[in-house]
């Protein structure tokens, strides 16, 4: 996942393509766009695009208001409320102790001793759907067992600037969501899930992938944290062009290096767009298609699995996101590393 190129001084580039500048919760932005203290004290070189600045006011509730402790998840075919039975609280031995039933196509919902099982397959013992050998991959017990122990850290020699970073640089865009549910989709093994839960920043924190190994590793992480263990986290198992949650419910929604491994990244962000309230933040991070095109480690898997990962150019990811229905998008790039963020209007 890393190029073996030479490291090269970071030339980082910040673009506003769109200035629809919400007006959230009593802070009033104007058209000055204000430029993330973490940004600006690094001495990377910016460039800033802006036309206009529109105020658009703000859904009159509060944050996370829809997505209450027992309402927060809906079932992914019919999008209606779960009725749960089990221990109260958000957390993850409460939820993985917990069942689901929609209230109105009657399907049920259970845990995996660990997560809670929130595809549509769920629960199926005859019937298995074939996946993308890039989806696969991640479901393996050996590559989840790695991510953490490898595998993320070489992404530092394409650009990424590392964990701890990446978060602070995502903690800039979500401030808005303070207070509110963050989905942390196609999470691994909670490398970033963590961070979010253990930062007390946000009402309830979810981790999501469809890859049952990557969530028993973010288990493995955080079983013996107290303090994660019984913050307001869950686990969940879920198909990212199949979000269990309902329209209009979700605060911030993250993804970090994913992009390029979502079988439809339009199904993909479409979703997002749908559970996203208005003035939700999408926050997203992935390799660029740049020359070389792809970090070494990827192209050997690519012979490997027989198959190519989605990698975009700056300019196709804008048009995807801003195609989707979002606004505000926004990019910082640093050599084929790219975090780009919008906007729900």
């Amino acid at each position: 996942m890393a190029t073996a190129t030479a490291a090269v001084s970071p030339t980082l580039s910040l673009n506003h393509h769109s200035s629809l500048v919400p007006k959230y919760h009593g802070v009033s932005l104007n058209s000055g766009i204000r430029v993330p203290t973490w940004f600006s004290s690094r001495g990377f070189t910016s460039r800033i695009r802006a036309s206009s600045a529109i105020a658009v006011e703000p859904e009159s509730r509060t944050l996370g208001q829809d997505a209450t402790e027992t309402e927060l998840f809906a079932c992914p075919i019919c999008y209606e409320p779960l009725m749960r039975k089990g221990p109260s609280g958000f957390n993850v031995p409460a939820i993985y102790r917990s069942g689901f039933k929609c209230r109105k196509c009657n399907k049920s919902y259970s845990s995996k001793s660990i997560y809670l099982d929130l595809t549509i397959t769920s629960g199926t013992k005859e019937y298995s759907e074939s996946k993308p050998a890039r989806t696969e991959l991640f479901r393996s017990p050996l590559v989840s067992f790695l991510y953490e122990r490898g595998w993320r850290q070489a992404f530092n020699r394409s650009g990424f600037p590392g964990p701890d970073e990446e978060f602070k640089m995502a903690q800039e865009y979500f401030k808005v969501a303070e207070g509110g549910v963050v989905i942390d989709v196609s999470c691994g093994s909670g490398l970033f899930s963590r961070k979010f839960a253990k930062s007390g920043a946000y009402s309830r924190v979810v981790a999501l992938d469809f890859s049952e190994n990557m969530l028993r590793q973010c288990y493995d992480f955080i079983k013996n944290d107290e303090s994660i263990l019984s913050s307001n986290l869950a686990l969940v198992r879920a198909d990212v062009s199949r979000l269990p949650f309902f329209s209009g419910s979700i605060d911030a929604v993250h993804a970090g290096a994913a992009l390029h491994c979502w079988p439809s990244p339009s199904n993909a962000i479409a979703e997002i767009n749908r559970i996203l309230r208005s003035g939700g933040v999408f926050v997203g991070t992935t390799f660029l298609r740049v020359n070389p095109s792809a970090p070494t480690i990827f192209r050997a898997l690519e012979q490997n699995v027989g198959r190519t990962y989605s990698y975009f150019t700056q300019e196709e990811i804008e048009d995807l996101v801003t195609t989707c229905g979002l606004i505000n998008y926004t990019s910082k790039v640093q050599n084929s590393f790219i975090m780009f963020s919008a906007q729900k209007p």
